[in-house]
């Protein structure tokens, strides 16, 4: 039996350029900052408030490294199997020369913490204690100072050592490390149930609140400076890896090289510290914005209860994070649908922040997911956009393999490659050979994503241009400065946020700006 051939389209996006100063633009961050600067850079260079907390070694590194930082930083010559030309790779010219910002590494506010005070936290025996107690070492040092001293701080720098790492994760064993009793049995997992004691006001139940978090370090701190400033999780290890060898005298932990390191960190203090992002997308549709909603299981909640949040991205490229009400929204293994009423509220938030923003609803409201949405769910974001915007539900899921598609050459792919299947469906390769660069970040055949277009309000928008706009959308980390991400930003910082907002301790109110949770 002859079977009837299938006739896939094939096409090719062009790779996003992004906006810098003086109205100049790039395909690449690194480009674009060295030739002409950020976006929106000002005439004069600024200082920026720079707080650091780690140990006194931690400091150390900090301090000698940050030097670096403001003189520049070369990228090492190439091994004996690298090409001669890593365009991949370029030279870090320095913090003021590149993003327009500065400043003193002697002003910079150090507060350190004791080595052994960390250590000891770290070995308590309830996994749930031991982390809450190492990031209490960190957060009552900060509150200290912010309590005796004036002045405020851009950004929070936390050097952590490496035991932090390795001890204050969710995955940490701790196997070998002789651990300390503390407060909480060992085996203690989530709170106590005490009815009789609980109406008791002299009980002090807050001993059992570790217990609506995570056992995750960088969490903790992200969820408790949320109503604070913006924070970045630096290790000892990244800044000075030769200070700390193996038994053959080579880096315990092999890091980027150090200019790489640099031009990300500079990435990320700018960002953090700034009104405005350091690049933008060229070329933005006026009046679109994209949203990226994640669901997250509540930890410690006897009701099975699920929060979701949604991640709004206009032009610029910032983000604003808006937590939606926690309910029963998991209605199967992999599906989650939230109430018509929880729909409508948490959409209409999301379009009343856009319009005090712009002055007027968008025009199109992107939302990206990796669920569907049912017909309720449907009909209530449809309600609680304005007539005249149109939204649109977009499905976006990575792939494990399942699909390849190869090319005669020495590399993979090309990024921006799309295979559509029907007017609904396709396949985009957001990884791959990016010609400019002459070479594929990935260790194996890089794996497409596949792209649903799953309703619309009014009219359905062309593939093209859906896949385009996610296209833009892989260029806008700003935690890092490299050429491309593998998924778009609505989508590739989810379950950040999510992990975040689940916390018990990140309890603020209000839309939060993105940078508070990278």
């Amino acid at each position: 039996m002859k079977l009837p051939e299938a006739n896939l389209a094939v096409d090719h996006l062009n790779e996003p350029e992004l906006d810098f100063r003086h109205g100049q633009r790039s395909h690449h961050p690194k480009d674009g900052l060295f030739l002409y600067g950020p976006h929106q850079a000002r005439k004069k260079p600024q200082e920026v408030r720079i707080g650091v907390i780690g140990t006194q070694e931690g400091l150390g590194h900090f301090g000698s490294w940050s030097r670096r930082l403001l003189e520049g930083i070369r990228v090492p010559p190439p091994g004996p199997s690298e090409k001669k030309d890593r365009l991949h790779l370029a030279d870090f010219a320095g913090l003021e020369e590149t993003f327009g910002i500065t400043f003193d590494p002697e002003r910079c506010r150090t507060l350190a913490v004791e080595m052994e005070a960390i250590d000891r936290a770290t070995r308590l025996q309830n996994m749930h204690e031991a982390v809450d107690a190492v990031a209490r070492v960190y957060i009552d040092r900060l509150e200290k100072f912010r309590r005796n001293e004036e002045g405020a701080i851009d950004v929070w720098l936390f050097v952590v050592p490496e035991i932090v790492y390795e001890r204050c994760r969710p995955e940490s064993r701790r196997t070998g490390l002789a651990l300390l009793p503390g407060k909480s049995p060992k085996k203690q997992r989530t709170r106590e149930d005490l009815p009789l004691l609980s109406l008791d006001p002299s009980f002090d139940t807050r001993a059992e609140d570790i217990f609506d978090d995570v056992p995750d370090f960088r969490r903790h701190i992200k969820a408790k400076l949320l109503s604070i400033a913006p924070s970045q999780i630096l290790r000892e290890t990244t800044l000075e890896p030769g200070a700390f060898p193996n038994s053959a005298g080579y880096p315990t932990r092999t890091t980027q090289d150090p200019a790489t390191v640099a031009w990300n960190l500079a990435t990320g203090i700018y960002y953090k510290t700034q009104e405005r992002p350091p690049w933008r997308l060229s070329d933005v549709r006026d009046g679109v914005c994209y949203i990226g909603m994640v669901y997250k299981n509540l930890p410690n909640n006897r009701d099975n209860h699920v929060c979701c949040a949604a991640q709004m991205f206009l032009g610029e490229g910032d983000g604003v994070v808006f937590r939606g009400a926690n309910g029963p929204w998991k209605t199967g293994d992999y599906e989650y649908h939230l109430s018509a009423t929880a729909a409508e509220d948490l959409l209409a938030t999301v379009i009343e922040a856009y319009e005090d923003a712009h002055s007027a609803p968008p025009k199109e409201l992107f939302i990206h997911g990796q669920a569907s949405f049912n017909d309720e769910e449907w009909e209530a974001f449809c309600r609680a956009a304005p007539p005249g915007t149109n939204v649109v539900g977009v499905r976006i899921r990575s792939t494990n393999g399942d699909t390849k598609l190869f090319r005669d050459g020495d590399y993979p792919v090309i990024r921006g490659t799309a295979l559509h299947l029907d007017d609904r469906n396709a396949y985009l390769w957001t990884s791959g050979y990016v010609p400019q660069l002459d070479t594929y970040i990935g260790p194996e055949t890089p794996n497409p994503l596949i792209v649903t277009i799953l309703r619309a309000k009014y009219r359905r928008p062309a593939m093209q241009t859906v896949l385009a706009d996610i296209m833009g959308l892989t260029k806008i980390n700003y935690n890092t400065c490299n050429f491309n991400d593998g998924l778009p930003v609505t989508v590739r910082f989810a379950k950040m946020v999510g992990d975040i907002l689940v916390m018990g301790s990140a309890k603020v109110g209000g839309p939060q700006p993105f940078k508070f949770y990278v």
